[in-house]
């Protein structure tokens, strides 16, 4: 029996088609002695038995939940393909039925799209890859009878290997795969992973973990699970089962271990089978004000001053993975506010902000950067927010846009902050238009942080320091620290992460430079002498502040151009 965890109660619970006293009310009678006597019914066929739940209603919404079909096989047109590939045996213990195949494919109704042991172990005894569709139990049980019939006129009776492989699924492969996946996830959360890789190899099922930035290799599920695993991770995320040939994308919502968190799935077709990422994604921790970001006190208040502007352009660069959208998500929070409209146009949309309009790019409807931002116009916001600005016809939209009277944010993969002047004039901006609308150039790198629980005084060695700066004696006076390891850390003396920052804002010096067509390095330099602070700079008052380390900062920057 299920319990009041059951993703399809909790479902009803969230839609309101179920309150927690019909629910406590349906526990009871569950667990009432004459009942526990024999044998206990399922709550969820409790809850429908006895009216409390509508179960054409809950078919539709589990359907919907993760973006699989609802079939009706009171009206559906049965293939007799379809029960030849599936013993009435398993279809009866499992609550399953075949009703459409289309080659390889064979479409079955589940009245449980939740449980993935059973659609992966049914497309294993059928020997097909299955698409699955949502349809009442009671209804499934009745097309099973109806479709069947009773001995000879239903489909040969499986055969005793049939009868085996239907064993071996349920008993080496169900529970296990359930409970591994459920245990991964615990451990990337508990070890503070932002991504966890399901790696195919020729001998080996490796999983692997990010964590601050670094792979961390786990424990290998055993080989035997790979395709089940990929299987129940893909089925999560709301994507096919079916394809293995082309790489897909998908999303996912769990619970564990108390904390919601989205997950955004990628699979990709390799020699030895499907590698499936999980980008573990937590809603909270983009609700970030300046402060957590990283800034210095006067990079804080420049920044926060740009952001008062009523227009202009303000872009974030870096290369993936630096943080960016953390940086942007920031900007966004610190501006939202009720007098004020907000739209994104993003892809995918990484986190849901509460009050500010996302849109997700579609290519293949034709909603590209360019047109979602055209029509993002004409619904009047005060701010908007571009993912990325990867062409010159995005470029021009938001060059428009922030002369129009609208604040725009955005991102660029350049190394530093000059070089986005640069990539705009080189896909084809004007330089007077990028002089007028650019207000300032973020440009960003993550470094691992110093695990305060094993934090010790340590000089750093002469040459990582000569690398750094050119006055050695810039090291007097500084806290420099290093991470001893500890079991916070796993050992690593590195515990969570921390932004380094270049920020040029646009003077009208500077808007004079980019319009005569300066080059990044005339326009570096003039930044620097109106107090721009490069990202090795930034690094290094870091390092001596005790935050990070000496490496950390040379392992994440490069030498700037006129020494440090």
């Amino acid at each position: 029996m299920r319990t009041a965890e059951d993703p399809a109660i909790q479902l009803a619970l969230d839609q309101g088609l179920l309150t927690p006293a019909q629910l406590a009310a349906a526990r009871a009678r569950c667990e009432l002695p004459a009942v526990a006597a024999g044998a206990r019914p399922r709550l969820l066929d409790v809850l429908v038995q006895e009216g409390v739940l509508d179960a054409r209603r809950l078919a539709r919404l589990l359907a919907d939940r993760h973006g699989l079909p609802a079939v009706d096989l009171r009206s559906v047109s049965v293939s007799s393909a379809a029960l030849a590939a599936l013993p009435r045996s398993w279809a009866e213990r499992c609550n399953v039925f075949p009703f459409a195949r289309e080659g390889a494919v064979l479409r079955v109704a589940v009245s449980d799209p939740f449980d993935f042991a059973t659609i992966d172990g049914t497309g294993q005894v059928a020997r097909l890859a299955i698409e699955p569709a949502v349809a009442p139990a009671e209804e499934i049980r009745q097309a099973i009878q109806r479709h069947y019939g009773g001995g000879a006129a239903g489909p040969a009776p499986e055969t005793a290997a049939a009868s085996r492989d239907r064993e071996a699924v349920i008993t080496d492969d169900e529970a296990p795969v359930i409970r591994l996946v459920q245990t991964i996830l615990r451990h990337a959360i508990g070890r503070r992973a932002s991504d966890v890789h399901f790696e195919p190899l020729e001998r080996r099922f490796r999983v692997r973990y990010r964590i601050d930035g670094v792979l961390q290799e786990g424990g290998d599920p055993p080989a035997h699970l790979q395709r089940t695993v990929v299987s129940r991770l893909k089925i999560m995320a709301g994507m096919s089962i079916a394809e293995k040939r082309l790489p897909q994308d998908g999303r996912a919502r769990i619970s564990v271990a108390g904390r919601t968190l989205d997950l955004r799935v990628s699979s990709l077709p390799t020699v030895h089978g499907e590698s499936v990422v999980l980008r573990l994604l937590e809603p909270e921790s983009l609700r970030l004000g300046l402060a957590e970001l990283g800034l210095h006190r006067d990079d804080q208040q420049t920044l926060g001053r740009l952001l008062a502007l009523p227009d202009g352009i303000v872009l974030v660069t870096g290369p993936t993975g630096s943080g960016k959208t953390t940086t942007l998500y920031a900007c966004l929070h610190h501006l939202n506010q009720p007098d004020r409209k907000i739209i994104t146009v993003e892809d995918p949309v990484e986190y849901q902000l509460a009050g500010i309009n996302q849109v997700p790019v579609r290519r293949e409807a034709g909603m590209t950067f360019a047109a979602a931002l055209r029509a993002m116009l004409r619904q009047a916001p005060n701010i908007i927010m571009v993912g990325e600005i990867r062409d010159r016809e995005t470029a021009e939209s938001a060059i428009h846009a922030a002369l129009t009277g609208h604040l725009v944010f955005s991102t660029l993969h350049t190394n530093d902050a000059a070089g986005a002047v640069t990539r705009l004039i080189d896909i084809g901006v004007k330089p007077f238009l990028v002089a007028s609308a650019l207000r300032a150039v973020v440009s960003q790198r993550l470094v691992r942080r110093i695990c305060p629980g094993c934090a010790r005084p340590q000089a750093p060695a002469s040459p990582a320091v000569a690398a750094l700066t050119s006055t050695p004696a810039a090291a007097a006076g500084g806290t420099f620290r290093h991470g001893a390891g500890c079991p916070a850390c796993e050992g690593t003396g590195y515990r969570g992460r921390l932004g380094l920052f270049e920020l040029l804002a646009v003077d009208e010096e500077m808007q004079r430079l980019i319009h005569e067509g300066a080059g990044a390095a005339r326009l570096r330099t003039h930044a620097r002498a109106a107090g721009m602070r490069t990202l090795r700079e930034d690094g290094w008052r870091k390092a001596r502040e005790g935050l990070t380390t000496v490496e950390e900062v040379l392992a994440s920057t490069v030498e700037d151009a006129n020494g440090m």
